[in-house]
């Protein structure tokens, strides 16, 4: 086994909901001995992306050495005219041919195993060869072996196939640096199919069963590299059918469009294949093609039908293609203005992550995290899902319906996240037994996971619950309306939590309600044990899994639910826009009743505002500090997190309920408060909850004022509970209504307030909260805000762009006067890297979008602008839009979990859980997938792995961001 290794982790989506502040690890040195530095031991990879006179070049410089590099300067040369225009992430000069750089004070530090990236932009003219030999410190850096290539050329993306026919695989595979193809493995997602050793390299399959398929190839190379090809989307029907392609397809006024028809089985005789339009906008109408003979030898070569648009309408049609014995093709047909280009990407990026076959949604429906199944972030594999992922879900189906005029997809989409994201009654059978007046039993949170587990305390005192009561009254029901905040949608782990089932098991299908993270702040995803939210005891341990997390005399079978409040208030954000969108289009009753629910759930996310135990704010510097008597224990923002939970007998039942005392910056949504307090169809039905929401909102928009650095970016956040047990505070700290400032609230490995993310996906909140009520106070967070961001963009000729990646902070804000605030010139943010993050780029150019719609800030218009086609012009693929990156966290694979000493248990799968287990240990299910390899490599000692990731959100925002610019400024 490796030796552990820490890293810090960059650009990554850490959604964890944690229950626990602590202060951060000191790493210390002991001892005076002197140490001899070892030998550099690295390698640089060399990347260009070329416009014909100029071009950029980004450097990757790893450390395989042993020891850390403390600094280091990098030095190459060219053999042409290539000139140095500027530089990032490093200090660059060039003399001559001879180009060096020096490593700035945030990256000068290269952790054994660990990797940092700088970049340039020259111009040239004639040939621009790449530079063959790379020097760090003075030492030849060789590059590392390169993977083998791996493409699989048949079948086409989107074939279909019947039930029963041979699919034939082929693929291609080249090696590098004299190395050979030793085998090609041909996969079903995650399921071998088989292996082909020598070329050409094919495999026939005719079991695949009815549905989508993504289909992936994966070569081994003599040197033990390996790659996988980019996934291949199929169908395989149960019967033959017409095949149209694409599925989306979107005409402007006045023009015409095509898509095209085929078979998807060879016929014994002639097949006529008709085409109408079926429903929707009669606008459009098919003008070629409407009829088309396919005979037994041209059924599979591709026809096509014409449609056109009339000169002014808008709005989506339906058009099947049909033949007799045959299953029926549709093609969403949208038509959009005579300039809607951006609309018309929309449009397309949309029939990509919808498209069965391209592997976004499981066949429930339900948004995966990624199209690829090895992904370590919050989720720890790419077939969970969040609630996160479900909120995106319902905002991407209501821009649909905007464009289109089709709301029943946004209703769609609300029942699947009510059917599988939002515990039903059998999931919380026991809430009857909640006593509002003693909500929960205290548990002090902990600095580190081996401090765990954490005793309950039943001589802290704990304040009411003061909105329970109104929710019954209201609702008729004890049940809690709000998403638990991930799932696993295939059942990997194998607890088989179905809703309304407890702990099902490894056979069960269908989505799995599963929990993790439990362990106070410094437990990062690689260091969790993920557990079910229905404990039965039939996994885990003695007591399953509950006597990792809390100490108790005796434990109780019970089921536990958390959710992360920035999901539900995106979930009302997305309802709010669509219940504008379908009344412009008076189609408003298609979407009431949904509106209407998401009111409810507006009215149950309240339990955010809350300290944990519900003791009063302000000022609580122990745990004997007083509980609240009222809404006194209400901060009013967005905690990290609220949860609820109970026993499963029905008959002896117990229950509870907690909210939590951190607010970070990153999760606030004053768009959803102000729907929530002003808009009439979302104002919850409850006596207080729209009084509560109207508070909340001017409670945001000072929050976001009070942490906004002397630059402008927004800090961290604040916390009543210091530590996560109402510790003292360090002298001096300042306060946000006697909330203590935290830099990095809720979790620390790595630090919550780091990713630039946070800061696109909150500050687009406030921009929309701008651009629809001009607030002068939001107005003045986003003129300052928007400044900064932009002196930190970087938009190349070619299209291709920088944004803030990583940030650090020192300082604090001042301590917070609603009457006069600060000027906070003490809280200071640096730009530690950069990102062609798409996903994180789209949220940006929201933000701007909306920002210099209402303001006519005409830099932030061009900036979106640039963005989005930056993206469109040199990311995009089959699934959609990408970017590869290097995976460099993912040495802690081999990290090892504290379990307490004599506690062992086992997952559903038998993994074993020790204290010599691992994060990969007990994820044995690891092994099995396609790009294990990749994380083998690199744990002996290869290069850090790269992928191309495909994530639900990251595609949907990017959508989002093109019809919110086709909306607004186009």
């Amino acid at each position: 086994m490796h030796p552990r290794r820490r890293r810090r982790v960059t650009r990554r989506l850490w959604t964890a909901v944690v229950a626990a502040l602590a202060l951060p690890l000191t790493m210390l040195a002991t001892g005076s001995t002197t140490a001899q530095a070892a030998a550099v031991q690295c390698s640089v990879d060399y990347k260009t992306n070329d416009w014909g006179s100029g071009f950029t070049a980004d450097l990757t410089i790893t450390n395989r050495g042993t020891d850390a590099l403390d600094g280091w300067t990098l030095t190459y040369a060219y053999a042409g005219n290539q000139k140095l225009t500027n530089g990032w992430n490093g200090t660059w000069s060039q003399s001559g041919q001879s180009v060096t750089v020096k490593s700035a004070s945030y990256n000068a530090r290269i952790a054994a195993g660990a990797a940092v990236s700088t970049g340039a932009q020259f111009t040239y003219s004639g040939t621009n060869t790449a530079p063959t030999s790379f020097t760090v410190n003075g030492t030849a850096c060789n590059g590392a072996h390169q993977p083998p290539i791996a493409v699989l050329t048949s079948p086409k993306a989107g074939a279909v196939y019947t039930q029963g026919e041979a699919v034939g695989l082929a693929a291609t595979a080249a090696a590098a640096d004299n190395a050979t193809i030793s085998k090609v493995e041909f996969y079903d997602d995650t399921t071998l199919l088989g292996t082909d050793t020598s070329s050409p390299y094919a495999l026939s399959v005719s079991t695949l069963s009815a549905g989508s398929h993504s289909l992936v190839v994966k070569a081994y190379d003599s040197l033990g590299a390996s790659a996988s090809s980019t996934p291949v989307g199929i169908t395989v029907t149960s019967g033959p059918t017409v095949v149209a392609t694409p599925g989306q397809l979107a005409v402007q006024q006045g023009k015409t469009g095509t898509f095209e028809v085929k078979l998807s089985k060879q016929p014994t005789a002639n097949v006529t294949v008709t085409t109408a339009r079926a429903s929707g906008n009669s606008g459009l109408s098919v003008t070629g093609g409407a009829s088309l003979t396919f005979t037994p030898s041209n059924w599979n070569t591709a026809q096509k039908v014409t449609v056109t648009a009339d000169s002014s309408g808008t709005g989506a049609a339906v058009f099947e293609s049909t033949a007799p014995g045959h299953g029926k093709a549709s093609v969403t047909v949208t038509q959009i203005g005579a300039t809607k280009a951006y609309e018309a990407r929309f449009l397309d990026l949309y029939g990509k992550i919808t498209n069965p076959a391209n592997g976004y949604f499981s066949p429930e429906g339900i948004p995966y995290h990624s199209v690829e199944t090895l992904i370590v972030e919050a989720p720890d594999h790419g077939h969970e899902t969040t609630s996160e992922a479900y909120s995106y879900l319902l905002w991407l189906q209501a821009m649909y319906g905007k464009v289109t005029g089709d709301w029943t997809k946004f209703n769609g989409a609300w029942e699947i996240m009510e059917k599988y994201m939002i515990p039903t009654h059998a999931d919380q059978p026991t809430n009857s037994f909640y006593n509002a007046s003693k909500p929960a039993t205290y548990a002090p949170e902990y600095d580190n996971v081996n401090q765990y587990p954490s005793a309950l305390d039943t001589g802290v005192s704990v304040g009411p619950d003061p909105i329970a009561g109104e929710l019954k009254t209201t609702y008729g029901t004890d049940d809690v309306y709000g998403m638990h905040w991930i799932q696993d949608v295939d059942n990997i782990y194998g607890f088989g939590n179905e809703p309304g089932k407890c702990e099902a098991g490894p056979s069960a299908t269908g989505p799995s309600y599963i929990n993790t993270f439990q362990r106070g702040p410094q437990e990062s995803v690689w260091e969790t044990i993920p557990q079910p939210t229905c404990d039965a005891f039939k996994y885990g341990g003695r007591n399953g899994y509950l006597d990792l997390f809390t100490k108790d005399a005796s434990y109780a079978k019970q089921w536990k639910f958390t959710n992360a409040p920035d999901a539900d208030a995106r979930a009302v954000q997305a309802a709010y826009w669509a219940d504008i969108w379908a009344k412009e289009q008076g189609k408003g009753s298609q979407v009431s009743a949904t509106v209407a629910k998401a009111a409810k759930m507006g009215d149950y996310l309240r339990y955010a505002m809350f300290d944990k135990y519900f003791k009063k704010i302000g000022n609580c510097t122990s745990p004997s500090c007083p509980a609240g008597t009222g809404k006194d224990s209400s901060h009013y923002l967005l905690s990290w997190y609220y949860a609820w939970g109970g026993a499963t007998d029905t008959s002896a039942g117990w229950a509870w309920r907690i909210g939590s005392s951190h607010a970070h910056g990153g999760y606030q949504n004053p768009l959803a408060a102000y729907a929530l307090s002003n808009y009439p169809d979302l104002k919850p039905k409850s006596a207080t909850g729209a009084a509560d929401w109207a508070k909340s909102l001017q409670r945001q928009v000072e929050f976001y004022r009070w942490l906004q650095a002397d630059e402008g970016a927004i800090a961290g956040g604040a916390t009543n509970s210091w530590a996560g047990r109402y510790a003292s505070p360090p002298a001096g700290v300042s306060t946000f209504y006697g909330m203590y400032y935290d830099e990095k609230p809720v979790y620390h490995d790595p630090p919550s307030n780091q990713w630039f993310g946070f800061q696109a996906w909150s500050m687009e909140r406030v921009a929309e909260y701008y651009q629809q009520s001009g607030n002068a106070l939001a107005k003045s967070v986003l003129d300052k805000w928007v400044d900064w961001a932009l002196s930190e963009t970087t938009v190349n000729p070619d299209g291709t762009f920088r944004i803030p990646s990583t940030l650090k902070w020192s300082g604090q804000p001042d301590t917070w006067n609603a009457a006069n605030p600060g000027a906070n010139s003490n809280l200071h943010v640096t730009v530690a890297d950069y990102t062609n993050d798409v996903g994180v780029a789209a949220a940006y150019a929201k933000t701007l979008t909306y920002y210099a719609d209402r303001s006519g800030d005409t830099e932030a218009a061009a900036t979106a602008k640039a963005l989005l086609d930056g993206m469109w012009a040199n990311h995009q693929d089959d699934l959609g839009i990408a970017v590869e990156e290097t995976r460099a966290d993912y040495n802690r694979f081999d990290d090892g979990l504290y379990v307490p000493s004599g506690w062992t248990g086992t997952m559903p799968n038998g993994d074993v859980i020790n204290s010599s287990s691992t994060f990969e240990s007990i994820r044995s299910f690891y092994e099995d997938d396609p790009s294990w390899s990749k994380i083998e490599g690199y744990l002996a000692g290869g290069a850090a792995p790269t992928f191309t990731y495909h994530r639900f959100w990251a595609q949907a925002d990017i959508a989002l961001a093109m019809g919110s610019y086709a909306e607004l400024l186009e």
